[in-house]
C-alpha cells in the first residue's frame, strides 16, 4: 500500500507539468525484466539511476565488485521522469544507498534550477518515506563540450544540489564538475564524438569522485 501511494502521488504530481514519462515505458519494462533475473533481494543493494550518463556507465558493476550494484539509468530522462518511476527504478530494490544523476537534461530543456531542486527534493522524500536509513548521493551535473554554453545554469543547479546535501545529513553531494575541468574550460578528451557523453577517461574521473561515497 505504501508503494502504491507513492506511485500515485508522483503520477499526479508530474504527469501534468513535465515531458510525458510514458515514453520510457518500454525501457523501464526492459530494465525490470533484466533485474528480475539478476537482482538478489537478500543482498544490500546500491542503486545508480538517472539519465544517460548513468545508463552508459557500462562497467559500473565491475568498478565496484564488492558491492551489489543495480544500474537503472534511462537515457534522456529528466528529474520528473525519475520521480514518476521512483518505485520501478529505486524503491523496489530497497537500497541502502542511491546515487542520482538528474538535472543535465532538465537544464537543456530550459527548466528553472529552482523547480529542478524541488523535484529532486520530492524524489529524496519518497526514498526516505520508503526507508529512512537509505542514503542518497546527488551527483553534480557534469560539464560537457556540447552544452558548455549553458555552464552558468549548470553551476546554479549544482549549488542548489549541494545545498540540499548541506541541509540533510542523509544526503551527500558528489562534485564531478570541477574534476572534469581543465582550468576554466571542460577537458576536451573525456567525451565520445557527440561531446556530451563520456568515454572511459571521463568515467575514470567519476569513479575517483564517487568511490569514497561507496562505504
Amino acid at each position: 500500500m505504501k508503494y502504491l501511494f507513492l506511485v500515485v502521488l508522483y503520477a499526479i504530481a508530474f504527469i501534468g507539468n513535465a515531458q510525458d514519462p510514458l515514453r520510457f515505458k518500454e525501457e523501464i519494462q526492459a530494465l525490470q525484466e533484466q533485474y528480475d533475473t539478476i537482482y538478489t533481494p537478500s543482498q544490500e543493494t546500491i542503486v545508480f539511476t538517472g539519465s544517460s550518463s548513468i545508463r552508459m556507465w557500462k562497467d559500473v558493476n565491475e568498478r565496484f565488485p564488492d558491492q551489489h550494484v543495480v544500474n537503472t539509468g534511462f537515457g534522456g530522462s529528466q528529474a520528473s521522469d525519475l520521480a514518476y518511476y521512483i518505485y520501478d527504478l529505486i524503491l523496489r530494490f530497497n537500497p541502502k544507498k542511491v546515487f542520482i544523476y538528474e538535472g543535465d537534461n532538465d537544464i537543456f530543456a530550459n527548466k528553472n534550477p529552482n523547480n529542478i531542486r524541488k523535484t529532486i527534493k520530492q524524489i529524496i522524500n519518497g526514498i526516505q518515506r520508503n526507508d529512512s536509513t537509505t542514503q542518497v548521493v546527488l551527483i553534480a551535473a557534469k560539464p560537457s563540450l556540447a552544452r558548455w554554453n549553458l555552464s552558468h545554469k549548470y553551476k546554479r543547479l549544482n549549488r542548489k544540489l549541494e545545498q540540499i546535501a548541506e541541509e540533510d545529513p542523509a544526503v551527500a553531494y558528489a562534485d564531478v564538475w570541477d574534476p572534469m575541468l581543465d582550468g576554466k574550460s571542460v577537458k576536451p578528451d573525456i567525451f565520445i564524438e557527440d561531446g556530451l557523453h563520456m568515454n572511459d577517461q571521463g568515467y575514470q574521473i567519476w569513479y575517483d569522485v564517487i568511490e569514497p561515497f561507496m562505504n
